[in-house]
């Protein structure tokens, strides 16, 4: 069986979860304040990208982080570009762990319209697809937002995730299509309803199947007709500002839904923990993000 073919068996019927690794420019200092560095620590990007990735490379070296519960991870570009124990991100990742490497593609937001945040711009994404393939990297990771039950702006932000999620088919990459439901707009549940109606007609046209990462819906199993898809390959869960044990509370009720969470993921970790204390922090995190994504 090919590299690709095991991966994408992984994601199909693996068990465990996603590993959300990929903090943007914009999310870093955040990111790095919960773990217990303030910007005091850092003076420049250069610098901060640094102390993101030396956080990194400690989860991701942990002794609980491999495949029988991670089953993938989505990396930042620049962590795509850099190592870990002196091997490729992606190579490290699959042929050290067992776990799929992803890329976090998009740029960012666009302002608001219409009650949506569709993606800015990509630049030259075929290049960067080229890149992440000759890498070693499985799919990619795209996010947008819904701030309201717009139907015409949900079709528009649907529309475009889809569409250039062909595109990264078109490379031999499977997309992780993200519209975002904003989990603390009053009328979340409208709004997941239309996204559902519309992620379904897209489905039924795909070229290829693709990945779904979507809000905990406001409804257990509301999301299961996705789940079920032939041309869904896996619907993962982000967990959108929820608390950890809130997400994986969530989480549990959904069957056939697993998580792809970020903060959720590195909630408790500190820089000044010792390594016995980081690893076994990880592992219980691990282990509870992972029962709940086997349900």
């Amino acid at each position: 069986m090919s590299q690709v073919s095991k991966q994408t068996e992984q994601m199909r019927s693996g068990k465990g979860f996603i590993a959300a690794l990929d903090q943007s420019g914009g999310s870093t200092p955040k990111a790095l304040g919960l773990y217990g560095i303030a910007e005091d620590r850092f003076s420049s990007d250069a610098e901060m990208f640094d102390l993101i990735h030396q956080m990194r490379a400690r989860i991701v070296k942990a002794p609980a982080f491999t495949g029988e519960k991670v089953i993938g991870a989505i990396l930042f570009e620049m962590t795509m570009d850099r190592e870990f124990e002196g091997k490729s991100a992606a190579d490290f990742l699959w042929n050290d762990k067992q776990v799929v490497p992803f890329l976090k593609c998009d740029k960012g937001l666009a302002d608001e319209k219409d009650g949506v945040q569709i993606m800015k711009p990509m630049g030259d994404l075929d290049g960067l697809l080229s890149r992440a393939k000759s890498k070693g990297i499985f799919g990619t990771k795209m996010r947008s937002v819904i701030n309201g039950a717009n139907a015409t702006g949900i079709a528009r932000n649907v529309g475009q995730q889809f569409e250039i999620g062909e595109q990264i088919l078109s490379h031999g990459l499977v997309p992780i299509i993200e519209p975002e439901v904003n989990i603390k707009i009053a009328d979340k549940a409208d709004a997941e309803a239309i996204l559902r109606d519309e992620i379904a007609k897209h489905l039924d046209g795909v070229s290829s199947p693709v990945m779904l990462k979507l809000s905990l819906p406001s409804e257990a199993n509301f999301y299961r007709p996705l789940i079920d898809h032939s041309n869904c390959l896996r619907v993962v869960a982000l967990s959108g500002g929820y608390s950890r044990n809130d997400a994986n509370h969530m989480l549990s009720e959904n069957n056939g839904m697993i998580a792809s969470f970020s903060r959720a993921l590195t909630e408790g970790l500190s820089d000044g923990q010792s390594d016995d204390a980081f690893n076994a922090m990880i592992a219980d995190t691990i282990d509870a993000i992972y029962q709940a994504s086997i349900t």
